[in-house]
């Protein structure tokens, strides 16, 4: 593989309160994931990440997720009702793309966040309302999804184009989904660890998952959660193994 993209979750303070080091993450990635007010964020904060996004030449996508300020969107909400849902869906990537409007540029393509990604990922009824919210609102952006997930195959079935991506900083499990965060070893803390897994399996398209056994992937983007405390220097060192290797780090939208 010649090139990858990189990308984080950013813009995910909320007022006083600041969530990792945006400033430092939009040096290092080509793809910023911009919390839509609703799990993390809020107008001015929004605003913010963008103008910093594109100060750095940073590819913008929008972060939808659960209305869960105080869980971060980590919440599950299996109660939710589907028009409420495709509502709040369809107000976050709005109130994302008038804003990067407003500044001159525009939102790129659409990753869901959280709680909300892995039901639409796991759950065919709930990817379908979801993809049939985003393609109600936003047909031509993209999404940024897990490979051979619900929501890639919702997606191809209305004509929505998908790229996958990969988790650097999280632990697989046999299944090809992520390890729940409340497991042992679900979370990846060792940066140079995490890097030469990455660079192993742009090299060899495959992972080892928990349990040792091992995963085909060929994603078009490498994930690093912006919130965790050593995000900063995962994603730089992951950027230097790649690029060491000969990986350039390009958008994976232009």
């Amino acid at each position: 593989m010649d090139s990858i993209d990189l990308n984080a979750d950013l813009g995910e303070g909320f007022g006083a309160w600041r969530m990792g080091d945006d400033e430092a993450m939009m040096s290092i990635v080509s793809s910023a994931n911009i919390a839509c007010g609703f799990h993390a964020g809020d107008p001015l904060v929004m605003s913010r990440t963008v103008e910093l996004a594109e100060q750095n030449k940073v590819a913008i996508g929008a972060h939808p997720g659960y209305d869960d300020l105080r869980g971060f969107g980590r919440t599950p909400q299996p109660w939710m009702v589907p028009k409420q849902l495709a509502a709040d869906l369809q107000y976050q990537i709005g109130a994302l793309r008038a804003i990067a409007r407003a500044n001159g540029t525009k939102v790129r393509y659409i990753k869901l966040h959280g709680a909300l990604a892995n039901l639409a990922c796991t759950t065919s009824l709930w990817a379908k309302i979801c993809v049939e919210a985003i393609a109600a609102t936003a047909p031509s952006l993209p999404l940024l999804v897990m490979g051979n997930c619900h929501m890639e195959k919702q997606a191809q079935r209305l004509g929505l184009a998908t790229f996958r991506e990969f988790y650097a900083d999280r632990v697989y499990g046999k299944d090809g989904l992520l390890l729940p965060r409340n497991q042992p070893g679900a979370l990846l803390d060792d940066a140079h660890k995490a890097a030469d897994r990455v660079v192993k399996l742009l090299e060899t398209g495959k992972v080892k998952a928990a349990g040792g056994n091992v995963l085909s992937m060929n994603p078009h983007s490498i994930c690093v959660h912006g919130d965790h405390p050593t995000a900063v220097q995962m994603a730089q060192t992951i950027r230097q193994k790649l690029e060491k290797s000969g990986v350039k780090i390009e958008k994976f939208v232009l």
